[in-house]
């Protein structure tokens, strides 16, 4: 069954029929929002069951929308906490990537601006290998972008897009080796993104993002995933009483081959790998487990059929 990422918008007003519908259909709701009068949801549902989901959302104003990068964890790294590159592409970048579904984390270097000094510590390395897929801003100029790029690639295992002032085409002629995507004209700058240029540069990185975010799920299909990480996290949602505790508006973060789950490590990776998912499979069989260098989280990565045999 192809599940596929998607966005319902609509009235809170008999919203629980599409809740209802979407789990009926075999699908997940990776999250849900609550705008005034409006509900947002973020799902995956079965590929052959769209149609039926837009018939039944006509009569309720509601609206079913493709969303490539839900069930995606994206991060979004800044070359540094100053104000030249903080708050606004960063910004823009990371909230932009939300409309069509990704969760996105910022990340600041603590050296990375200025060629001479651009430096990447072993701990936000490991953080950025912890996501799906990582974008970095660089600056606007060729030569600082190419003397910067060999550091900031080292040791890093997931796809990478490079945005910078520079061209594409001049962005793909100063990286060696090729980086998995490109987006050019988007540089340093000290404003919103307000302008109808500027707005198609987002939807560029959206595009580029959701060509590479498809690629990966290609690869990930010719060996699936013993689960579903949707699958994961409702087990985990189901089974574990505490993460209705926490405070976080995304307790269990979906990515594509796992779930980041927002409870302490140490307390909670006994009984998390300990859950019973099928008779005699318990999710220890099937992920493995480690500690996130992002404030002590559970990450859980899923092993691939090939690698366990079993599908559940």
């Amino acid at each position: 069954m192809n599940l596929v990422p998607v966005t319902y918008k609509g009235g809170v007003f008999r919203h629980d029929e599409i809740l209802d519908l979407i789990e009926d259909m075999g699908g997940y709701i990776i999250q849900k929002h609550m705008i005034a009068q409006e509900v947002v949801l973020q799902a995956l549902i079965p590929e052959d069951d769209i149609e039926i989901l837009k018939k039944v959302s006509r009569p309720l104003a509601g609206e079913v929308i493709p969303a490539p990068l839900v069930g995606t964890e994206i991060a979004v790294v800044s070359m540094s906490l100053e104000i030249h590159h903080l708050p606004h592409a960063s910004c823009d970048v990371a909230e932009y990537l939300r409309t069509a579904g990704a969760k996105t984390n910022m990340i600041g270097l603590a050296r990375g601006f200025g060629k001479r000094i651009g430096l990447m510590s072993d701990e936000e390395r490991d953080i950025i290998n912890e996501h799906d897929l990582v974008i970095y801003l660089f600056g606007n100029f060729e030569t600082c972008i190419k003397e910067k790029m060999p550091t900031f690639r080292r040791g890093i295992h997931i796809p990478i897009i490079v945005c910078g002032g520079p061209s594409k085409e001049a962005l793909m002629k100063i990286i060696d080796p090729k980086v998995a995507g490109y987006v050019g004209g988007l540089g340093r700058f000290m404003h919103r993104t307000k302008e109808p240029s500027e707005l198609a540069r987002l939807d560029e990185i959206v595009a580029e993002v959701s060509r590479v975010i498809g690629n990966k799920r290609a690869e990930i299909a010719k060996d699936p995933l013993s689960i579903v990480p949707a699958r994961l996290m409702n087990t985990i949602y189901e089974s574990v009483p505490d993460i209705q505790d926490v405070m976080s508006p995304i307790p269990v973060v979906v990515q594509m081959d796992g779930v980041r789950v927002k409870l302490p490590y140490d307390h909670y990776v006994s009984d998390i790998s300990g859950i019973e998912v099928d008779k005699g499979v318990h999710l220890s069989d099937i992920c493995d487990f480690s500690p996130s260098r992002m404030r002590d989280y559970i990450l859980v990565k899923v092993k691939p059929f090939s690698e366990t045999s079993l599908m559940v």
